[in-house]
């Protein structure tokens, strides 16, 4: 029996034990049980320390360093309260993970005892090394010194494993001269930037109530969840995330039964895990559900703040990591881990509110008289276009360019989706005020049974990068893997941009002037209306008008990251303060030096498991064919392999050619060009040459796992 049959075999007497305290939980308050959030504020601080911090969460006034070492005091009683032993400074450098050093509250004492300390500094600031971190040149090697800062408005939080609970405290990044060496800071730069120019928008419109404006976010996460058992005997699947190799299984998505369909015992009881664990933490999960890929699944939580919903969004995929192996499940992040199916996203849902809780883009009623919403989206709509290529150079990754422009996800075209009522009302605002919006009405099912359903004046369009939907936009571009932290950065600094160059305009009206305003809407309409597309994106008559429309194609990698290189890109992001030149820059540096590592990564492993692997395989059976009876038809299979094997060694010579090529480069983006035009043809070459192998090699012989067994196998 080989591992794959034993594997499979345990699989198939695989029986989910129900888990003990579920009952317990649901009868229980446990939403936020292991954060340090209001209530527990209240509880472990005294009230004017309680008021002054929750001014600085909320926004409306500095950090006032008086209180820090109070508040230490009450968040490591708490801590302690909950069996804390250890806390750590929780950062995102520019990894694509997150990262922590670990300190005990226990510091020895002279009698031999050890007592629990943790000081206001300690809460503030800590001092991971800088030197093994990507830097894009900002850090010499040698140079190790780096600070994290506490961002007070991300919720401290308790890391709770079976052997002991951490407290940790999210924080920035920054090298020892003050510069970002994170995704966070950036992002939170970036906010402020937004709320100041929105706020000046709001004052024309006589808001003189709202003291901040904030992005909020809503990331729907697809993810796939395979057999570990499985998983592990597949050396792609380990180190890069993805099948490098693997034929397409008898039945895939073709009857579409995934979607929606109901969820599976194993894969619920890890659903069910993960919402705990995630309520728990703060984190408002809420739907779950099938995808339309088998074995793909996907989770969605409610609105948050910007810089909290990041925060949350890189947690949700590290507890579903750990959960899934507590399930003996692998948990698969990658944009496109099995050929021949659809890839995962993440769904940034964005919008913009107000402290005194209004969304600036609800449409109310009537759109087209809803003149403060037009206004803002019209700078959404300015924003996009201006800063296309920026846009899409936000969610370029390696993974990305196996997923973007797939008849799955959004092309790298940056358009938007309005809808046809605010389609509607645009086209009317181009020649002046808005007279009349389109009504949704009612849906009539036709059976007295059901109740007639509200229609939305508005339907939805799957295949748009940036699609309005109802109250906020969809950023559907963005990558599974993918911290949200850089994209919502960008798209942020955009709308800075156009709110910026909005209000510049109003200041020369007079508040309540709406002639004045229509004439500045209807002009940005007019500039920028080339960005509105309702068709379907995939089409390939919408690369042709695109082109003609003058919106960037960037299809790769390759050809997005220049675009974060120019003067235009490196004038937004110091303008408005949310990286300096040297920031960006070395921002460029680490994702052209990173797309070279995973192209190295990716072509090395294939070579690997094509000469170690498959090629003995295919020789083994070979020789069985030769050894068989000297039939004619073991005669023809034994040609035809000869002759596959002969191409899986040409392709893999070919490949090793095209990887020495790449190497032998004198720059990164030059090596990355080489990466995308030979190394990666070269290793589909080498796939389509394994694959066929895989088809016609005795089921028995064949190491790895197949799609049918890893996506149907759960």
């Amino acid at each position: 029996m080989t591992a794959r049959d034993r594997a499979i075999e345990t699989i198939a007497n695989h029986r989910v034990a129900p888990t003990q305290n579920y009952l317990e939980d649901a009868g229980a308050d446990i939403y936020g049980q292991y954060v340090f959030h209001d209530a527990a504020q209240r509880q472990y601080l005294a009230k004017p320390i309680y008021e002054k911090l929750r001014q600085t969460i909320d926004g409306h006034e500095p950090f006032d360093p008086a209180i820090v070492d109070a508040v230490a005091h009450g968040v490591k009683e708490w801590a302690l309260a909950h069996g804390a032993t250890h806390f750590t400074h929780w950062f995102v450098p520019m990894t694509g993970s997150t990262a922590e050093k670990h300190d005990s509250f226990l510091t020895p004492t002279s009698e031999g005892s050890s007592i629990a300390e943790f000081s206001g500094r300690n809460l503030v600031q800590g001092e991971p090394d800088a030197s093994s971190f990507p830097s894009g040149g900002i850090r010499a090697t040698f140079e190790a010194r780096g600070y994290t800062a506490w961002d007070v408005t991300s919720p401290i939080f308790l890391q709770v494993e079976p052997n002991g609970v951490t407290m940790t405290i999210p924080t920035g990044y920054v090298s020892f001269t003050g510069e970002a060496l994170d995704h966070k800071i950036p992002l939170l730069r970036s906010q402020e930037a937004l709320g100041t120019q929105a706020l000046r928008v709001l004052r024309w419109f006589g808001n003189a109530t709202s003291k901040r404006v904030f992005t909020t976010i809503g990331p729907e996460q697809e993810y796939f969840l395979v057999d570990r058992r499985l998983a592990l005997q597949r050396p792609d699947l380990i180190l890069t995330g993805r099948t490098l190799f693997g034929a397409p299984s008898p039945k895939g998505q073709e009857l579409e039964d995934q979607y929606f369909g109901p969820i599976r015992e194993r894969i619920l009881a890890f659903m069910m895990d993960l919402d705990r664990e995630l309520w728990r933490l703060g984190i408002p999960a809420r739907t779950r559900h099938n995808e339309v890929a088998p074995g793909q699944f996907e989770m969605a939580p409610v609105f948050e703040a910007t810089s909290v919903g990041s925060d949350h969004n890189m947690i949700v995929m590290s507890t579903m990591r750990r959960l899934a192996a507590q399930h003996s499940l692998m948990f698969l992040i990658h944009e496109k881990p099995f050929a021949g199916i659809n890839g995962s996203g993440k769904h940034n849902n964005w919008s913009m509110a107000t402290d005194d809780g209004e969304n600036l883009l609800d449409p109310g009623n009537d759109p087209h008289a809803n003149a403060q919403f037009l206004a803002f989206l019209m700078a959404v709509v300015r924003g996009v276009n201006c800063h296309a290529d920026l846009l899409r150079a936000s969610i370029a990754d390696a993974g990305q360019d196996h997923r973007l422009g797939a008849n799955e996800a959004p092309p790298a075209i940056m358009s938007i989706f309005l809808g046809s009522q605010l389609e509607d009302v645009i086209a009317q605002l181009e020649k002046g005020p808005a007279a009349a919006s389109k009504q949704g009405g009612n849906v009539a099912l036709g059976v007295t049974s059901l109740p007639v359903l509200p229609k939305d004046a508005t339907d939805r369009n799957r295949t748009s990068p940036f699609a309005f939907t109802g109250n906020k936009f969809e950023f559907r571009a963005v990558g599974s893997s993918a911290p949200i932290y850089w994209p919502q950065t960008v798209l942020n600094t955009a709308v800075a941009d156009s709110l910026k160059e909005l209000a510049d305009a109003l200041d020369g009206l007079t508040p309540g002037d709406f002639e004045g305003l229509t004439k500045i809407l209807s002009g940005i309409v007019r500039d920028h209306k080339q960005v509105l597309f309702e068709g379907n994106n995939y089409a390939e008559e919408w690369h042709t008008e695109a082109a003609r429309r003058g919106l960037p194609n960037n299809r790769t990698t390759v050809d997005a990251l220049p675009a974060l290189a120019t003067d235009k890109a490196r004038d937004l992001f110091s303008r408005f303060g949310v990286l300096s030149e040297r920031e960006l820059a070395s921002r460029v540096d680490i994702f052209w030096e990173r797309y070279v590592k995973v192209g190295n990564i990716e072509a090395s492993c294939a070579l690997d498991i094509a000469r170690t692997m498959i090629l003995p395989a295919a020789v083994r059976y070979l020789g069985e064919l030769a050894t068989a009876s000297a039939s004619r038809g073991a005669t023809v299979v034994a040609g035809r392999v000869a002759k596959l094997i002969d191409d899986l060694v040409a392709a893999v010579d070919a490949l090793e050619a095209a990887q020495h090529e790449a190497h032998d480069q004198d720059s990164v983006p030059a090596e990355a060009k080489v990466v995308v035009d030979r190394v990666i043809p070269a290793q589909e070459a080498l796939r389509t040459a394994a694959d066929a192998l895989e088809a016609v090699v005795s089921d028995e012989l064949w190491p790895l796992p197949k799609y049918r067994e890893l996506l149907f196998q759960y």
